[in-house]
This record gives structure tokens, C-alpha cells and sequence, in this order.
């Protein structure tokens, strides 16, 4: 049950972009069509996934033995930053049109907050190695979710009248907020807070 409830928290209710605000800069760069947005949330799935794991085995089988706590955040975004290298070069190399498409913004992985924020959560929550590998799931998931309904949604408004005053990235800004609105109505499965 509480594997449940965290896959669920970190899809729904406590959701990285629309409730803790993290990983920002990439659902609003990269969200203007939707399959760039779900290779993106792919790529952010994987590293998210991979480093929750990962940084656990660091936190504990290295830094907490040593002694070295203090180095968390730095040994976490090296280990963060070696995947997405990883997930960079396998995505260039299986699908280029994905690669120019993602640009800047793949790079960017290794400084999205929301990857390096729930490393840290998860060591904060005191998450086993199971736990911490559902809750760094389900957050990507999350991150996913998010991501490929707001691309969803900014492509209806391509071909929406909107007033030449919010077109663009203003209109992205309200969209944002009315999705982040909209993600408050789970905040009521307080089983899973």
C-alpha cells in the first residue's frame, strides 16, 4: 500500500512541475508539440529513475559510511550529469530528429532541479531502495504527465484566436497556472499526502 501511495503522490498530488514547482525551464521550452515533450519526459523518465537509484547507493554505501554528507549535492549532480552524457549520446544516435528537436534543452537535464530535487527527497524522506526508486518514477512520470498535457494543450492554441497581446509565451504562462489549478483538485487524496 505505501508503494501505492507513493507512485501515486509523486504522479498526482505532489507533482515536480505543477505543485513543487521544479523542472520549469524545460516543460516550458520544450512543450510546444507534443512528441518533443514526451521524448523529453522519456529521457527525463530514465535519468530520473536511474539517478533515484544511483544516488541512494552513493548516499549510503559511500557518503554516510565516510562520513561525507556534506558532499551530497555535488556528488549527486555528477552522478546525474554522467547519465544524461548517457542518455545524450544513445538518443543521438537512435533518433537525430529527436536530438535536434530536444536541442538545448537535453543538456539541460543534468541542471533540472527536478531531477536533482527528488535525488534529495528521497534520501530527506528516508526512502528505502524500492521507495526510492517508485517515488523517482513516479515523479518523472509525473514530470511526463505533465509535460505531454501542456504540449497538448499549447498546440489547440496554435490555431486558437487568441488576442495578439497574449499570444506566445504569455498565454503559455496562463495555461501553466490553470494546469497547475487544475492539479490542486488531487491535493484532496490526503491518503496519499
Amino acid at each position: 500500500m505505501k508503494i501505492a501511495a507513493i507512485l501515486i503522490s509523486a504522479i498526482l498530488v505532489n507533482n515536480f512541475v505543477l505543485s513543487r514547482f521544479l523542472g520549469i525551464c524545460p516543460f516550458l521550452g520544450v512543450s510546444k508539440k507534443v512528441e518533443t515533450a514526451l521524448g523529453m519526459g522519456l529521457a527525463v523518465t530514465f535519468v530520473m529513475g536511474l539517478a533515484s537509484v544511483i544516488t541512494w547507493l552513493v548516499q549510503i554505501f559511500v557518503l554516510d559510511l565516510l562520513g561525507i554528507g556534506y558532499m551530497q549535492t555535488i556528488a549527486f549532480i555528477l552522478v546525474i550529469a554522467g547519465l544524461v552524457q548517457f542518455v545524450e549520446m544513445v538518443i543521438k544516435k537512435t533518433s537525430p530528429t529527436l536530438y535536434q528537436a530536444l536541442g538545448v534543452y537535453l543538456p539541460l537535464i543534468t541542471t533540472n532541479c527536478a531531477v536533482l530535487g527528488v535525488t534529495i527527497l528521497n534520501i530527506q524522506e528516508k526512502y528505502n531502495l524500492i521507495e526510492t526508486l517508485i517515488n523517482g518514477i513516479g515523479a518523472a512520470l509525473g514530470f511526463t504527465l505533465a509535460i505531454v498535457l501542456f504540449a497538448g494543450v499549447r498546440e489547440r492554441l496554435e490555431t486558437a484566436p487568441i488576442p495578439k497581446a497574449l499570444e506566445g509565451f504569455p498565454i503559455a504562462l496562463i495555461t501553466a497556472s490553470l494546469l497547475s489549478i487544475a492539479f490542486l483538485g488531487f491535493s484532496g487524496l490526503s491518503l496519499f499526502q
